[in-house]
């Protein structure tokens, strides 16, 4: 006879506990107000940081199905936002 995992212990399509503690992480982060200052530190520091993350997005959204149409974008990626350097 198998064993079967606890209700709560789910694997595979979810995590119940892991999900919960991530919750609490993220939540506790903006609670703190370290967004704005984490914003800060993820910024490129250099053209070559700049061009990699370009690159990226650019691989990311060439596998994508498209924008959401329900989704409304506040400001342009910055793959589309034109250069400021």
């Amino acid at each position: 006879m198998k064993n079967s995992p606890a209700p709560d212990k789910v694997q595979g399509e979810g995590d119940y506990e892991a999900a919960r503690r991530y919750d609490k992480s993220a939540h506790d982060f903006v609670e703190a107000g370290k967004v704005d200052e984490a914003a800060r530190k993820a910024t490129p520091r250099t053209i070559i940081d700049e061009e990699t993350l370009r690159a990226a997005e650019r691989v990311g959204r060439s596998r994508s199905k498209g924008e959401d149409p329900a989704v409304k974008q506040s400001e342009p990626s910055p793959v589309d936002a034109p250069k400021t350097r």
